[in-house]
């Protein structure tokens, strides 16, 4: 779905799909939607990482502690989000795709 790695500082997306040909954008504005889910894969790993910070410091005072730590986490993780964000939002949350098997096929249906 996406050229080069997460780090690469690459944000380039195919247009098709490389194997079945699909157009990954179906509608204008359509990844528009995966900032949501982004939003929300960042409050899980916010909650993740300061429940981590807590098993690994027992520090419940210092509020800049989780503050950094969750920040940090953030930046770290931002690229994988921008990515799955996408992921999660076309084959998770997009009831319109469908897997089609005989995609997987070289046989054209119809044809003997």
């Amino acid at each position: 779905m996406f050229k080069g790695s997460p780090y690469s500082f690459s944000n380039k997306i195919n247009l098709n799909c490389p194997h079945c040909g699909l157009f990954f954008e179906i509608e204008p504005g359509y990844f528009y939607a995966a900032m949501y889910v982004s939003y929300a894969l960042n409050v899980g790993e916010a909650l993740g990482i300061a429940w981590l910070t807590y098993l690994v410091t027992h520090n419940q005072d210092s509020p800049w502690l989780y503050l950094g730590a969750i920040i940090l986490g953030c930046f770290v993780l931002a690229p994988v989000n921008f990515r799955y964000s996408r992921v999660f939002l076309l084959y998770w949350l997009s009831p319109k795709i469908h897997y089609q098997s005989y995609l997987d096929t070289d046989d054209i249906p119809g044809k003997y």
